[in-house]
């Protein structure tokens, strides 16, 4: 669902418009000439109209007509997912329910029930969008337990996101923040588990577009500056293989396709490498034109020609053609020596696995019949639906879970009679026993993986065959949520330590009863809500609980005020706003004035702040102010560790902030660098800084190792050009390998 603006930012005149629209609704036709059966037309007509008379006075940001976005939506559904004629309706239709007169009875009496399900469950998830973040996950639940119920729905869903993403330029800063942060978190986690990767990369890309636009345009500069050498050297790597595969008669297609700039840029993070460092910069593709009986075997056949012309990496190698992933993708996946001492990945697979993994659910289905394969979805949903109907947990550990457990790669692992479960990768041997069932996980006291015996929280891996060790006297204990990733196992620990909480809590609710006896006050759901208010505790169980374990002792109850039957908790006394860190060796003491930022909210005015320690930003850095329970504003760096976590559970606390400019206050942050250990290196380093730059440093440690050294600064700065000049400034010392600002929770000390 779209933001609609009230004022056209663009001019074109109605007819002209008209005309615009006519023409995007026949490119749809166009692209849906094949899949269409007679009636069909008329059909999809009449959504169109439907949707375009439903719409006709809404506009987009931009300024273009509404309705351009459901055609939109439904040309991605139709040529980039291969979904069909109902989706094209269902997408045409997918936001008029929510946001027009039209009800889901007009839509039923049209098109009939199945098209009718799918629309509200669009409606449904768009309700997702721009709500608090526990009744994001609640909506988000039922978005789920629709996919379950018809996967078109989650599939239209991620073609409006992308559509989204496609047109977020004209959004405002912090709306394009929040929904770019909200589609890495979970709409591309959710394209990679349906087997549509070229849509999870374009929005990975997409919001790594505008979460960190400088690294962005960066790589992206660097690739195409690279790109007419990586041709050069793609055609020289394919030339040997294709000459093999011709000879062998098999026929296939080979080229070369570059990484998407996320993932180079995941890679640069991951290895701490500069671009011209990362070696995959791309990976040769082998598309085999095979019959379904010869698939595994030709495959198998061009892999051997390649490590007979290149040396593999053996670690690298990835078999899912015996195992293919729970979202259908089957492929070879090598990584070999090239020319000029590169690495290079090669993919071989057929033109079927080639279309599962371009199409995925969609083309899964269309293969479907006649397979052994086709209960792997299935196992999909089931599990989730079984997590789903089962959950009490709290709604943002849901959305985190979901993404552990459902969003993540798979291992597969054996149980001691050789049948198979599908696991999140990092899953434990707790993990491991819950799967099989939730009175096993609770009593679990160790496991045997491969024979060997390993404790509940050892992490198992593709192919081992685990044994559980139980114990009636075993409990659940509250570490086990630190090591277990699955949404079973973690609602099934919960629920255990709940139920022990409920025992203990018991002895805690007499001595609360005696003491409000004691006051001539009854225990009313006010008078307990009263305490655990002036407790902050998350529930009266807790306040139970702690009053039993002796962590409250309810002496602050003589502070309280009784009247009548009503206990009353007195005011709290206003704490000082923590101010941010500054250098307490300038002579200037800042003022109140200097430790301000301009926020844009309901008013200009400005307003004090905290700086977060998670990603410590300075002025200049690209930041969002974001709304503390208790703290205030805190300012956080875009590209913070928890930046997208906060954005996209929390968008409506986000606050669209910018730097006051003011040079008397400065800073703490802290570099890294790396160097080869040399005679007077730190003295070079120190005399740069303080002498020649008159920056101040904090603190200073220096680690040498083998020939290298490692050094953390921490060190005043008054804004990022006054860092990045340092930082380029101690880059041109000699011996210097690297610089490198901390993006980690806290700055050594």
């Amino acid at each position: 669902m779209e933001t609609i603006a009230q004022i056209p930012k663009y001019n074109l005149n109605e007819e002209d418009e008209k005309k615009l629209i006519l023409r995007e609704y026949r490119s749809l036709l166009k692209v849906l000439k094949i899949k269409l059966k007679p009636g069909d037309k008329n059909l999809i007509r009449t959504a169109f109209e439907m949707a375009a008379e439903a719409h006709k006075t809404m506009r987009r940001k931009s300024g273009e007509p509404y309705i351009l976005h459901p055609i939109a939506v439904a040309k991605i559904c139709v040529e980039e997912i291969g979904l069909g004629v109902r989706s094209t309706i269902c997408s045409l239709l997918h936001d008029t329910v929510e946001d027009t007169d039209i009800t889901l009875d007009d839509v039923k009496r049209e098109f009939g029930e199945e098209i009718t399900r799918i629309v509200d469950g669009l409606t449904k998830i768009s309700n997702v969008i721009d709500v608090n973040a526990s009744q994001q996950a609640e909506n988000f639940k039922k978005i789920l337990l629709t996919l379950t119920d018809d996967p078109r729905v989650i599939l239209i869903k991620l073609a409006d996101r992308l559509h989204n993403m496609r047109t977020l330029d004209s959004m405002k800063r912090e709306k394009q923040l929040k929904i770019a942060s909200e589609t890495v978190y979970v709409y591309a986690p959710l394209a990679h588990r349906m087997g549509l990767y070229n849509i999870k990369t374009e929005m990975e890309d997409l919001a790594m577009k505008y979460m960190e636009p400088d690294v962005y345009k960066d790589i992206a500069r660097k690739l195409s500056e690279t790109k007419k050498e990586r041709t050069r050297y793609i055609n020289e790597f394919i030339k040997p293989i294709k000459e093999k595969v011709d000879k062998a008669e098999l026929n296939a297609e080979i080229y070369g396709r570059p990484k998407s700039i996320h993932s180079i840029w995941n890679k640069m993070k991951k290895k701490g490498v500069e671009f011209e460092e990362v070696y995959d910069l791309f990976a040769i593709r082998v598309i085999l034109d095979s019959p379904p009986e010869r698939e595994k075997e030709d495959c198998w056949k061009v892999y051997s020609m390649i490590t007979d012309e290149y040396n593999p990496s053996p670690e690298r190698l990835r078999d899912w053609l015996s195992n293919p992933k729970s979202n259908g993708y089957e492929a070879l996946h090598t990584t070999v020596m090239g020319a000029q001492g590169k690495w290079v990945e090669v993919q071989i697979r057929t033109r079927r696995m080639n279309e599962i993994a371009e199409k995925g659910l969609a083309a899964h289905w269309k293969y479907k019949e006649g397979t052994s394969d086709e209960s792997r979805f299935d196992k999909w949903f089931q599990q989730i639906r079984e997590v789903i109907t089962n959950q009490e947990t709290d709604s943002i550990d849901f959305l985190q879970d979901f993404k552990t457990s459902f969003l993540a790669e798979e291992i597969y692992v054996y149980t001691p009679k050789g049948d198979v479960k599908m696991l999140p990768v990092g899953s434990t041997a707790l993990d491991f026993a819950f799967a099989i069932h939730s009175a096993i996980g609770v009593k679990t006291i160790g496991a045997k993986v491969n024979h060997k015996l390993v404790p509940i929280s050892h992490k198992l891996h593709s192919g081992d065959q685990v044994e559980i060790i139980t114990s009636n006297k075993q409990k659940a204990s509250e570490d086990w949520l630190g090591f277990v990733v699955t949404s079973k196992a973690k609602g099934r620990i919960r629920d255990a330590l709940k139920e022990e909480k409920r025992k203990v809590a018991d002895e805690g609710r007499y001595t609360v009863q005696r003491k409000l006896e004691g006051l001539g006050v009854p225990v009313s759901q006010h008078n307990i809500d009263e305490l655990v208010q002036w407790y902050k505790l998350p529930s009266n169980l807790d306040l139970f609980y702690q009053v039993s374990v002796k962590n409250i002792d309810l002496k602050d109850l003589k502070e309280f005020k009784v009247t009548g039957d009503r206990i009353e908790a007195p005011k709290p006394v206003k704490i000082q706003e923590p101010k941010p860190e500054y250098n307490p060796n300038q002579p200037h003491a800042p003022n109140r004035k200097d430790t301000e930022l301009i926020i844009f909210g309901e008013t200009s005015d400005k307003i004090v702040y905290n700086l977060a320690n998670c990603c410590k930003p300075i002025p200049g850095d690209d930041v969002f102010g974001f709304v503390t329970t208790g703290k205030g504003l805190t300012i956080h760096r875009t590209n913070c560790p928890n930046a997208t976590k906060l954005l996209s559970n929390y968008g409506h606390r986000v606050v669209k902030t910018k730097w006051a400019k003011n040079k008397e206050i400065s800073f703490l942050t802290g570099i890294k660098i790396v160097g080869m250990d040399d005679v007077g290196v730190v003295n070079k380093i120190t005399m740069l800084i303080s002498g020649e730059l008159k920056i101040n440093i904090a603190a200073l440690t220096i680690e040498a190792r083998e020939g290298l050294f490692e050094g953390n600064i921490r060190l005043y700065v008054h804004d990022k050009e006054e860092l990045d000049n340092l930082v380029q400034s101690l880059l041109a010392l000699p011996g210097i390998e690297s610089v490198e600002r901390y993006d980690m929770e806290d700055i050594p000390s």
